[in-house]
């Protein structure tokens, strides 16, 4: 997909999730008090209400949880057909990210595929896709 996307305003909570491709990290918010995962990004955590908050990498792979298959042409520029999927993130407990898979054909994706994130940049922010880990 090469269409515009609609840019997030960046500020100090998102910032790191938004621009950690630049330097190939996929980073998620995490509590340094109780280890919990905080997405979408927050100054506190969910869990136990401490504002000890920090980016932290992650793998950066995964497993589809669910998807669809999209064949509406939202935008002029947009290629359809293309897959939305929930991506349940390794090592993140109760992290999904709602996101597009890429580099293969619609028909080969599937409920439980491994995949691995990739970015697509646009000016300063950096998209976390996934794309299928072949075996």
């Amino acid at each position: 997909m090469s269409a515009p996307r609609p840019q997030p305003r960046l500020d100090a909570d998102n910032r790191a999730f938004w621009t950690g491709g630049a330097v190939g990290e996929l980073r998620l918010m995490r509590c340094r008090d109780c280890a919990s995962f905080i997405h979408p990004p927050r100054p506190v955590c969910r869990k136990c209400l401490s504002e000890n908050v920090a980016p932290h990498a992650v793998a950066g792979t995964g497993v589809i949880d669910s998807f669809t298959v999209n064949h509406q042409k939202w935008h002029p520029a947009l290629e359809v057909p293309y897959v939305i999927a929930r991506v349940a993130i390794d090592g993140a407990p109760g992290v999904f990210l709602t996101t597009n898979v890429v580099g293969c054909d619609v028909n080969e994706v599937d409920i439980g595929d491994r995949v691995r994130v990739t970015f697509e940049q646009q000016g300063e922010i950096y998209y976390p896709l996934f794309e299928k880990i072949v075996r």
